[in-house]
């Protein structure tokens, strides 16, 4: 099997970035959800997921159980985003809570819990109060990626989250630019390609 390229994060946040699981970085599609193997690499590349904890799940998995909890990412994944295509480019209503009961369930299944423990640091240690969760099965694995679209709803200014205008480009982005002036998913993939289309049209103008 051909592999992925790294997974793409570029949208200033991590809900958005999870919508971008899928997308046509050079000229085909990839989809990093499309397995069990796919959603554990890109959990591990967001550090959604602690590496151990995404190790004991790998080996206590029965056979095709990873896939199904893919096939739920997938699923979480296209629902949120009708949810953002339709609310983008304005401020949300609190009337858009009314869509969120698919989030809120899942949430409903954490087990999360606080533990004191020790972080190092140049100057010496120190104890923190840190947020920890129980990962009892796979399906947990959907928990932290429901947290992150949770809190990209609750913190995240809708009008300024905007597609990339690259053509057929599919990337969603928060504008956190001051003049909220940003255009591209990347000004060196679809920025570059837009100035070099428009170079090429200036030239055939010239003709």
């Amino acid at each position: 099997m051909q592999r992925r390229p790294p997974a793409i994060f570029i949208a200033e946040s991590l809900g958005l970035d999870f919508l971008n699981s899928i997308a046509t970085p050079v000229d085909a599609p990839v989809d990093w959800l499309d397995g069990g193997d796919g959603l554990f690499e890109w959990l591990a590349q967001a550090k959604l997921v602690p590496a151990d904890a995404l190790d004991e799940l790998k080996a206590r998995a029965m056979p095709g159980e990873l896939d199904k909890v893919a096939d739920q990412a997938r699923a979480l994944r296209e629902w949120f985003r009708k949810f953002v295509h339709k609310h983008m480019g304005r401020p949300l209503s609190p009337k858009a809570l009314q869509e969120l009961g698919p989030l809120n369930k899942i949430l409903q299944h954490d087990e999360a819990f606080s533990q004191i423990s020790r972080h190092r640091e140049h100057d010496g240690d120190r104890f923190e109060l840190r947020v920890m969760r129980r990962w009892r099965s796979p399906e947990s694995l959907l928990l932290p990626i429901a947290e992150a679209l949770a809190k990209f709803v609750c913190e995240e200014d809708f009008a300024r989250v905007k597609a990339c205008q690259g053509h057929q480009c599919t990337l969603v982005f928060a504008d956190h630019t001051r003049m909220q002036a940003r255009r591209w998913c990347s000004m060196a993939v679809c920025g570059n390609r837009s100035k070099q289309a428009a170079y090429r049209k200036r030239m055939r103008n010239k003709r």
